[in-house]
């Protein structure tokens, strides 16, 4: 009954983009640039920062928890790595308990475990960038509109899919 769970996340998997698995082995060398690639992509996007946000004096109330979630305040790694993390802890999680049971050592269930984890980082992203926006960390909704509103959370959303490939770029390469 377990793995029906996931079916659930079945049509939305292939919606997401995903990172081949290579046809040969890596050298040192070959991983460490595909690492520091990541490095480089996910350094950047935190100096990008996001349309829309109104700069607000005072202080982050995250500012201790930045670390740990690898994000930065204003950017498009806000969410840094929470909604790829919590998608994992949340999964294992559920697997560890028996509440999901999954076969890793089969294709077809390290397919749907790997796809779901995206599916679920995704929602998460999202949740998480709506509560951002419905507390105020970026100017409330009224002073920001809707509009902007909307395209701050799409920001918010594609950063997490550009965290999510990046994670998985790093464990296939």
């Amino acid at each position: 009954m377990g793995v029906r769970i996931l079916h659930i996340f079945a049509p939305l998997i292939r919606l997401i983009p995903t990172i081949q698995t290579p046809m040969r082995s890596f050298s040192v060398k070959e991983k460490t640039l595909y690492t520091a690639i990541a490095l480089f992509i996910y350094l950047l996007c935190c100096q990008i920062p996001l349309y829309g946000v109104l700069r607000a004096e005072g202080s982050d109330p995250f500012q201790w928890m930045r670390v740990i979630l690898a994000s930065n305040k204003g950017t498009l790694m806000e969410l840094g790595m929470s909604p790829i993390i919590s998608a994992g802890w949340i999964l294992q999680l559920l697997i560890g308990t028996g509440i999901i049971s999954l076969d890793l050592n089969t294709n077809e269930d390290k397919f749907l475990y790997d796809g779901s984890q995206k599916v679920l980082g995704l929602i998460l992203g999202i949740g998480e960038g709506i509560a951002y926006i419905w507390s105020g960390a970026y100017g409330s909704v009224d002073e920001i509109g809707i509009t902007k509103a909307l395209i701050i959370l799409l920001q918010l959303s594609i950063s997490s899919v550009i965290v999510i490939l990046l994670d998985e770029m790093l464990q296939k390469y």
